[in-house]
């Protein structure tokens, strides 16, 4: 048996890349993200777009053999863990069929995790942040019943633990109506379910920093959220001038995330290969420039040492957003210009920090 490594690398995973009727009605038939991916074009020179998939192609998810493939790809280059996102509107699932479906089979055989994501659907893909598409009511009921629809994804034997019990991120807290109730609840309902608790997480997003006061156990830094780059955007005199967006420096935004000390709370770290979000946004887009493969690595690398110098065993983790993020530029899954550079810069930053468990030369 392979030895559980020291500290996991866990990517978010978005269940997006199949059609469902409500996207077909929003966005036109047979929408998914590639839509977007396949349309972008570069606004300036060297900009890195349209990114195409290579290996796995313009892929359903839908098809468990795509899915085995993603899991087969992510092991070999040492990622520990998929973090799935779960749409939950007050009991209606949203982009449900990927993890029901995996859920069901026991396939792949990968760990994962669930992060909630506990906000309105809108327009937001394409600038128009107000009109909502799904809303997310939030009461102290609502938020309670959640955790009926989690509890068989918990339960599962390839759920990720920390210390012992299932790990369940929330995208945004503060949102929630009774958090300290809520969450107090949640794990109750965990214990008499008997999988043993229930270590939540809160992400690094929208100014929520300290989990204490809202009863949460963690948080979970989620670049580019709180990402401090410099700002390029006035030196690329070739953009469009109706250029609206912001053109940031990758380097600078990995080395003051790495120069952030340890709070005294628990802190997990967070890096991104990249993020290019023109595919969605257009001339609106936020775009990382000068984000490569070395850089990444690097990033990784030291995020790893800290999390074994900041963490009890245990509670070691590193998550990377993201593994399928193809319409806002960062993923890891090879493209047609990288191939699979980012994800060989994920196996050797695990190597030098000392991990060693890829089988990826």
């Amino acid at each position: 048996m392979t030895e559980a490594p020291d500290v996991r690398l866990v990517a978010f995973y978005l269940p997006q890349f199949h059609p469902v009727p409500e996207n077909d009605a929003w966005w036109g038939k047979g929408f998914t993200e590639w839509t977007n991916v396949a349309r972008a074009r570069p606004l300036f020179a060297g900009h890195e777009q349209p990114r195409l998939p290579a290996d796995l192609g313009f892929y359903d998810l839908r098809l468990a053999e795509t899915r085995d493939a993603q899991a087969d790809l992510a092991r070999r280059y040492g990622v520990g863990a998929f973090c799935y996102y779960f749409y939950w509107f007050g009991g209606r699932r949203f982009l449900a069929r990927p993890l029901s479906e995996m859920l069901a089979s026991r396939r792949p055989d990968m760990p994962f995790c669930l992060c909630w994501a506990n906000e309105s659907l809108t327009r937001r893909w394409d600038g128009r942040d107000k009109d909502v598409l799904l809303e997310q009511v939030h009461t102290p009921e609502s938020d309670r019943a959640f955790i009926e629809d989690a509890l068989p994804y918990l339960a599962d034997p390839r759920y990720l633990r920390v210390d012992g019990v299932p790990l369940l991120l929330v995208y945004r807290p503060p949102l929630l109506a009774d958090p300290v109730g809520t969450l107090a609840y949640w794990r109750d309902r965990c214990r008499a379910a008997g999988i043993g608790g229930l270590h939540v997480a809160g992400m690094e997003t929208f100014g929520f920093a300290d989990p204490r006061p809202l009863g949460f156990d963690s948080v979970v830094e989620f670049p580019p959220h709180g990402a401090r780059g410099d700002d390029l955007t006035a030196d690329i005199a070739d953009r469009p001038p109706e250029f609206r967006g912001r053109i940031l420096d990758y380097p600078t935004v990995a080395a003051r995330a790495l120069a952030r000390t340890a709070p005294d709370f628990r802190r997990f770290r967070g890096v991104m290969p990249g993020w290019d979000n023109t595919a969605r946004r257009g001339l609106d887009a936020k775009i990382f420039i000068r984000s490569t493969p070395e850089a990444y690595g690097d990033w990784l690398r030291q995020a790893v040492a800290r999390a074994r110098a900041e963490c009890p065993p245990g509670q070691r983790l590193v998550f990377v957003n993201a593994w399928n993020e193809w319409g806002e530029g960062a993923h890891l899954e090879p493209d047609q210009r990288h191939g699979h550079a980012y994800l060989r810069a994920t196996a050797a930053a695990l190597r030098a920090a000392g991990e060693g468990k890829s089988e990826a030369a």
